[in-house]
């Protein structure tokens, strides 16, 4: 792994309500929640940089209100044909 740092302002944790201690890890987490949301990270990916699960980065999404459905637009109609498809493959006569 490799590591990043970052410069922020002395009361920045105060500013935000939070304990010093916990500032990196929100700021982690902060990061990798925006590049998931902007389709630069995979979920895997994004859990990965925010010390996580998928299970826990998946509620976090949920807890700041980031759609876990993070397709671009030209992939849309592509997935949704393909779970029909699967869908009416496991159908009975």
């Amino acid at each position: 792994m490799s590591e990043w740092i970052v410069t922020y302002p002395d009361d920045l944790a105060q500013a935000i309500h939070l304990a010093p201690d916990e500032l990196p890890a929100h700021l982690q987490l902060m990061a990798a929640l925006k590049l998931f949301e902007l389709g630069k990270l995979s979920s895997a990916k994004a859990a990965e940089l925010a010390g996580l699960s998928r299970g826990e980065f998946f509620e976090a999404c949920g807890r700041y209100r980031i759609s876990i459905f993070n397709y671009p637009d030209e992939e849309v109609e592509g997935e949704l044909l393909a779970d029909l498809r699967a869908i009416g493959r496991g159908a009975g006569p």
